[in-house]
C-alpha cells in the first residue's frame, strides 16, 4: 500500500511560482512535473541538474511511507538519484 506524496508551497515563495496555488496540498508528482517543464523551458534540461526541483525551504511534504516500509536503497526524490 503506497501512500502519494503531497505537497504545499509555503505563501511567502509564491512569488516565485506563479502557476501554484499556495497553502494547498497537491500531488507532489505532478507538482514537480509542471516546475520541471517550466525550467526546462526558459533555462533548458541542464536547469533540472541544479538543485532539486521541490526544493525543502519552499515546500512543505506529507504522505511519504515510514523508512522501515521503503525497500532498502529506494531513493525517493530525483536528485537523490544523481549523488
Amino acid at each position: 500500500m503506497a501512500l502519494q506524496r503531497e505537497v504545499r508551497l509555503k505563501p511567502e515563495f509564491a512569488h516565485l511560482y506563479p502557476e501554484l496555488r499556495s497553502g494547498s496540498w497537491e500531488s507532489a508528482a505532478a507538482i514537480a512535473e509542471a516546475i520541471a517543464e517550466r525550467r526546462v523551458r526558459q533555462h533548458g534540461y541542464v536547469s533540472l541538474g541544479k538543485g532539486r526541483v521541490l526544493p525543502d525551504i519552499h515546500f512543505e511534504f506529507r504522505g511519504e511511507l515510514p523508512k522501515s516500509a521503503q525497500p532498502p536503497g529506494q531513493r525517493r526524490r530525483l536528485a537523490d538519484r544523481l549523488t
